[in-house]
């Protein structure tokens, strides 16, 4: 029995939600770190989710099958040992990064080397799974900005529920994340228009994404995960600025929810359509 492709594709969408997840939130916490005022605790914390959001995204890579029905194609051996060897070092320098934080080692050089590692996996992963390498340079920006922003929209999660413990934290860590957050989407919003109107995918035209079977993920992708985070994620932003902390952890926890569909949806357009949206 042959499944469909977009069941053939759900350990890929576990792969791309795992990684962005963690690399994300990896980021958004190293940058807020030397920024702002934000606790060693807080950091600390949402590096070690990263690594273990990483672990995890590695067991899900050993155990991916093979593509088959997928547009995807398998990776070279060498491209495959690369994006596995860049998610465990990420993981190990996130680990490092919090000794690093204790004041046993630099922490930026450590938060540059994580970084470096994950940006070698996800090239690993575009430039292996892309049908040829110009297919792979647009699935390295999605991957990446996917990243930013789900990864971007729990670490902000984190941080909020963070001012339950550290009342006294002032709300620039928040509001940096928020900025940065609200930066990322409205980056989405302006990828979606480009790749839906020009093409971006493998052998996807201008406005393939509106036509087909594949129009109601697509707008869905739109609606839900683009244009109503970016109200959520305003309104937030405008909520940390008064200090209304618990309020604005409560419309980010909607806005990761959108997120993360999001994320799922566009993975699995990709996977299984070559569409890029």
């Amino acid at each position: 029995m042959v499944l469909p492709p977009i069941v053939q594709g759900l350990p890929y969408m576990a792969w791309t939600v795992l990684v962005t997840l963690a690399i994300g939130s990896f980021a958004f916490a190293a940058v807020t770190r030397q920024l702002t005022d934000a606790t060693r605790g807080y950091v600390a914390t949402t590096a070690i989710i990263s690594a273990l959001l990483a672990l995890l995204a590695l067991t899900v890579d050993t155990g991916l099958s093979a593509p088959g029905e997928l547009v995807i194609r398998p990776a070279a051996t060498e491209l495959e040992t690369l994006r596995r060897a860049g998610l465990a070092a990420f993981a190990v320098l996130a680990v490092v990064y919090v000794l690093a934080l204790r004041g046993r080692l630099p922490v930026l050089p450590t938060a540059v080397a994580a970084l470096a590692a994950a940006g070698a996996a996800l090239a690993a992963a575009a430039f292996g799974w892309a049908p040829t390498v110009a297919d792979g340079v647009p699935l390295l920006v999605q991957l990446a900005v996917l990243s930013l922003a789900t990864g971007g929209a729990m670490a902000a999660i984190v941080l909020g529920h963070w001012y339950l413990v550290a009342p006294r934290l002032s709300e620039r860590p928040l509001v940096l994340q928020v900025r940065m957050l609200l930066a990322m989407i409205v980056l989405q919003v302006l990828l979606f228009v480009v790749w839906t109107t020009l093409g971006g995918g493998p052998g996807q035209d201008a406005f393939d994404a509106f036509t087909g079977p594949n129009l109601l993920i697509v707008m869905l992708r739109l609606l839900v995960s683009l244009a109503f985070p970016l109200v959520l994620v305003y309104m937030a932003w405008r909520t940390a600025l008064t200090r209304s902390m618990e309020s604005a952890t409560g419309l980010l926890y909607i806005n990761l929810a959108a997120v993360m569909a999001g994320t799922i949806g566009a993975a699995a357009l990709y996977v299984s359509g070559g569409l890029l949206v």
